[in-house]
């Protein structure tokens, strides 16, 4: 009995020693895990900041009418793009031609008037020569004169305005736009007081308006003026479906004053607009960006990892074995990690697969087909 127990011990043992030696071998035979890694690199990464804009027209006016009058055509359809000086209503103009020529039959009846008035004055001033008439017949004279000039001249300025009356019949465009939905009709009557007839607004170029937070804008300034970044930013948007407009702006107006119940600065930027892609009021997201390049050097950002301690990346040297290494990370633009300190140049780091790594161990690395964004 006592044999049987001894035997089956040393058949146990040896069992167990064949299956630890079995795994070992088994282990030590697996290949190092495969790993995706990129060079840490220098790129241009200027700094940027996300905002939210409105588009603004450039110009946007209701249109009135001037006169008075029945509106005997509409010259556009609504929606219709215009020129300065198209005429967009024509209101009758039949009264305002009869009161401007009998404006100019009243003038022409104040110049016979006149030049009887001469007649006298220069009749009178020979007769006095000769002591015929007293010299107060000679002053009412000159008198008659001068009153009939006044009423000329009275009569000219009531033709100007007659005349600007009917050329306000015409109701025109005052720069070239996009008009809107018309609220009267042909056969309409219309006064100055009838209100907006339609809206014309002015859409290339136009404004894209985006407030600044002034904390952001004073550190901004003290950038530059430290010399740590150029005063000069390209601004870019991007539409409410995600697609990025074409066109860049340029900024023309920062406000002078602080919105007190936002604490930000208003700030404009003007962009081309050809095709009335931009429509006056659309919310869209502004980028504002450095002008000029910023090199920095920079890595994936998603090989940055962080734990308590901090952020840090798996490093692998020359012989593919692993490191961890700590770094500072500044700032992230466009899917990199801009690396302050703890990295070099050429360096390479684990993107993906860093879940199957840790310290030491050696990996099959191989280049990632892309860096990020």
């Amino acid at each position: 009995m006592r044999v049987s127990r001894v035997l089956a011990a040393a058949l146990s043992c040896g069992l167990l020693t064949t299956i630890g030696i079995v795994a070992g071998n088994a282990y030590a035979q697996q290949p190092p895990p495969a790993v995706n890694v990129a060079p840490a690199a220098i790129m241009d990464l200027r700094e940027s900041v996300d905002l939210t804009g409105k588009v603004v027209a450039v110009q946007k006016v209701d249109i009135r009418a001037r006169v008075s009058g029945f509106l005997e055509k509409v010259n556009f359809e609504d929606g219709q793009k215009v020129s300065a000086g198209t005429v967009l209503y024509q209101v009758e103009d039949g009264a305002y031609r009869a009161a401007l020529q009998e404006i100019d039959g009243s003038i022409a009846a104040a110049e016979a008037q006149r030049d009887l008035a001469v007649l006298e004055r220069d009749r009178a001033q020979r007769l006095i020569a000769t002591n015929t008439v007293a010299q107060a017949t000679l002053d009412t004279a000159n008198a008659q004169v001068k009153k009939a000039e006044a009423d000329i001249l009275r009569l000219k300025g009531s033709k100007q305005n007659a005349e600007l009356n009917l050329s306000y019949t015409k109701i025109l465009a005052p720069f070239d736009g996009v008009v809107g939905l018309t609220t009267v009709d042909v056969g309409a009557l219309v006064a100055p007081d009838s209100g907006s007839l339609v809206t014309l607004t002015r859409l290339d170029p136009i404004y894209v308006e985006f407030p600044v937070a002034t904390s952001l804008y004073f550190s901004y300034r003290e950038r530059v003026e430290k010399g740590e970044m150029s005063s000069g930013a390209n601004v870019s948007i991007t539409l409410p479906n995600g697609t990025d407009y074409p066109e860049k702006g340029t900024i023309d107006f920062v406000a002078s004053t602080v919105s007190q119940g936002t604490d930000t600065v208003t700030v404009r930027a003007e962009f081309p607009n050809p095709g009335g892609t931009l429509l006056d009021g659309t919310l869209v997201r502004v980028v504002l960006e450095q002008s000029d390049p910023q090199d920095v050097l920079a890595v994936p950002q998603q090989a940055v990892q962080r734990d308590q301690q901090g952020a840090f990346v798996m490093v692998v040297d020359a012989n593919s074995k692993v490191e961890l290494r700590r770094v500072d990370v500044s700032r992230s633009s466009r899917g990199q990690a801009v690396v302050a300190k703890g990295l070099k140049e050429g360096e390479n780091v684990i993107t993906e697969g860093v879940g199957k790594v840790r310290p030491g161990i050696v990996v099959d690395a191989v280049a990632a087909t892309t860096t990020g964004g």
